[in-house]
C-alpha cells in the first residue's frame, strides 16, 4: 500500500495541474512563419492522425468523438498498445473532398470530424491498427495556417466568435484562407476556463 503512495501523489499532482492548464502531452512541431495582430502564421509539416467522424450536435459530436479516439490510444488496437495522448484535439465541419487536419467539422448532412495527432515517433507503418472500424488512421500533409489563441469558454458560439475574428484578422493582409476553419483544443473539460488554450485555425496561402 506504502508502495503506492508515490504513484497516487504523483496522479493527484498531474490532475491538479490539468486544472490549471498544465500540459505534459506532445505537441505538433511547427514554425511561425509570420503575424498578423493576434494572429499566428505557423508551418506544420507532415503528421499522422487517428480520425473519426461523428454525426451529431457540434457538442455531441466533440464527446463522442473524443471517447472514440481515446479508446484506441488507450489499448483498442490489434497490439493492445497505448499511445501517449497529443495535443491539441481538433474538430472541424467535413466537407465532401476533406482534406484538414486534428480538428472537429460538420458537413452539410451534420457530420464532424474529430481528430487526434499521433505521436512523432510513429508511422504508418508502426502504429497499432484499430479495432474500431469508425476510428481511421490518416496521412495529414505539411500545411501554412493561420492560428489564433484563446482561452475561456468552448461553447460553439464561443468558437464561431473567434472564428469570425481569425477571418476578418487576415483581410487585408498577405494571407487568404484556404480552406475549413479547425477548432484546437488542447486540455481537458475540467480545466478551469481562464488557464485553457484553445485555438482557431484555416488554412491559408499568400495573396
Amino acid at each position: 500500500m506504502l508502495a503506492r503512495f508515490p504513484a497516487v501523489l504523483t496522479g493527484v499532482a498531474l490532475a491538479a495541474c490539468s486544472v490549471v492548464g498544465v500540459r505534459e502531452a506532445e505537441e505538433p512541431n511547427f514554425q511561425v512563419a509570420a503575424r498578423v495582430g493576434a494572429v499566428e502564421v505557423r508551418q506544420y509539416g507532415p503528421r499522422i492522425a487517428a480520425e473519426t467522424t461523428v454525426a451529431s450536435d457540434e457538442m455531441g459530436a466533440r464527446s463522442a468523438g473524443f471517447r472514440r479516439l481515446a479508446g484506441y490510444i488507450f489499448g483498442d488496437n490489434r497490439s493492445r498498445d497505448t499511445i501517449a495522448m497529443t495535443a491539441p484535439v481538433a474538430q472541424q465541419l467535413e466537407t465532401i473532398a476533406m482534406t484538414a487536419p486534428v480538428a472537429q467539422a460538420r458537413d452539410a448532412s451534420g457530420t464532424w470530424v474529430i481528430r487526434f495527432f499521433m505521436p512523432a515517433t510513429y508511422t504508418m507503418e508502426t502504429l497499432p491498427q484499430p479495432l474500431n472500424p469508425e476510428v481511421k488512421l490518416v496521412a495529414v500533409p505539411g500545411e501554412m495556417v493561420a492560428v489564433l489563441r484563446f482561452s475561456g469558454s468552448t461553447a460553439p458560439k464561443a468558437v464561431r466568435a473567434r472564428q469570425t475574428e481569425l477571418l476578418q484578422t487576415l483581410q487585408g493582409s498577405a494571407w487568404q484562407p484556404d480552406g475549413a476553419v479547425v477548432a484546437w483544443f488542447y486540455d481537458p473539460p475540467w480545466t478551469l476556463p481562464p488557464f485553457r488554450r484553445n485555438e482557431v485555425a484555416v488554412p491559408v496561402t499568400r495573396r
